[in-house]
């Protein structure tokens, strides 16, 4: 593995920038990667180590708070110590000269942070735009897509209710029609039976298809590829919301055939807050409006959808840092080690009696991510508040009109010990009540 510290001091003295490295003097590349060689060497000790030793050391690379037990981590999840201090070095040099150093030194640096993102995803650089959030990215081409009076979108109950509204206005504007469809069960194990859901609903006028490759409120793997392969002949167009998907499942275009994917970067790879990207296949970039009009961009260039006024560039910058780590840690061994730091907790529990999973525990329908309804007599936001209000545990209680539970969403600084408290404070509530 490369030592951080000798590449930048070389390129340093060589006067050269490299994506990612922002240090302007050898002297300055010595200080600042020295905390990154300690996490490299931590990395390379872990991998040889046992297990419970690997991931010791993993856990320690987060500066977090240890007073909080966090099982809310679906919405952002706090960087490593080395993506946070890659982040505060790209902002300090900004703010040597705005003007010349986050304009002309650091930005044109994007663009190998958007060369290893697109190989990440499977996809070409050209097809990949950095972007803030699945939001950012959702909205871009839910209304740049051009649909007449009376074409529909369809997409199912569970889906992100944001984009739900995003979608509505533009029903209320421009007479497009939503259409919200039930998946046959939840959880929605018989990926034939939702594939079929979705054949049955569509119509002569569905232009275009919206689904979460894994929902954000039980954390269920949907067949993306059986689906996109279903309607492509159709000419309907599959707008995937990848918010929990990359770098958390199985996520490469290739695995989906996916033609257009917008995922957050500061959930599942643990990048700075406000970064993302969107992927749309090549041929499908010229038609789609931006939602701001660039400056002198090609309708065929992917940059077109960046174009959001002034900005900085470094968080998107320190992507280059959260690749790093996760490339350390493993992305087949992050994905088996999400589900691990889920059957943990959630063992204890999926067999007593009125204990309801709403998240599928079969291999390749979930990741981290369950959905538990802990006991019948027992409401999931008044349960989230009492772990807060009595045991600083932070986890989210939601009600849906097709299900009920505590979200709960562990991530790789989650420790076994704290994970085995999780769980007693759930047996605990079952057993004595919230009083």
């Amino acid at each position: 593995m490369l030592n951080r510290r000798k590449f930048l001091t070389g390129l340093a003295a060589a006067g050269a920038t490299a994506p990612g490295f922002f240090v302007p003097t050898a002297r300055a590349a010595e200080q600042e990667s020295s905390r990154f060689d300690d996490a490299v060497a931590a990395a390379k000790r872990a991998r040889t180590a046992p297990a419970e030793k690997f991931w010791s050391e993993i856990q320690q690379s987060w500066a977090v708070d240890r007073s909080i037990l966090n099982m809310e981590n679906g919405g952002l999840q706090p960087a490593p110590a080395i993506v946070n201090q890659a982040f505060l070095q790209a902002w300090s040099k900004a703010n040597e000269a705005p003007s010349h150093t986050n304009s002309r030194v650091l930005w044109p640096q994007v663009e190998g942070v958007r060369t290893r993102l697109a190989k990440a995803f499977g996809c070409e650089a050209e097809e990949m735009a950095i972007t803030r959030n699945t939001t950012e990215g959702f909205l871009a081409v839910a209304l740049g897509i051009k649909l007449n009076p009376g074409d529909e979108v369809l997409t199912t109950t569970q889906d992100y209710h944001r984009f739900h509204n995003d979608l509505l206005q533009r029903q209320a504007r421009e007479g497009i029609v939503v259409r919200q469809i039930k998946l046959p069960a939840v959880p929605a194990e018989d990926a034939g039976a939702v594939v079929q859901a979705f054949a049955n609903a569509i119509t002569p006028r569905t232009r275009v298809l919206l689904l979460s490759h894994v929902f954000q409120l039980t954390g269920q793997v949907m067949p993306i590829r059986a689906v996109v392969q279903m309607v492509r002949a159709q000419g309907i167009l599959v707008i995937v919301d990848g918010a929990h998907g990359f770098s958390h499942v199985a996520a490469t275009r290739d695995e989906l055939d996916c033609d257009i994917y917008v995922t957050s970067l500061h959930k599942w790879l643990s990048a700075p807050h406000g970064t993302g990207f969107l992927y749309i296949r090549k041929e499908l970039i010229p038609t789609i409006w931006p939602l701001q009009p660039p400056t002198d961009r090609a309708p065929t260039d992917i940059r077109r959808f960046e174009a959001i006024g002034t900005a900085s560039a470094a968080p998107y910058l320190a992507i280059g840092a959260a690749l790093d780590f996760w490339e350390m840690v493993g992305v087949e061994r992050k994905r088996e080690r999400l589900v691990w730091l889920r059957e943990r907790w959630v063992s204890r529990l999926a067999e007593l009696p009125g204990v309801t999973l709403n998240t599928s525990r079969k291999p390749g329908l979930g990741g981290a991510i369950m959905s538990i309804d802990v006991a019948p007599g027992l409401s999931p936001p008044k349960l989230a508040a009492w772990l807060w209000e009595r045991h600083r545990v932070l986890v989210a209680g939601v009600e849906h009109a097709e299900f009920r539970g505590l979200r709960v969403v562990p991530a790789l600084y989650s420790t076994e010990a704290e994970l085995d408290r999780f769980a007693d404070l759930l047996l605990v509530a079952r057993h004595d009540g919230l009083a």
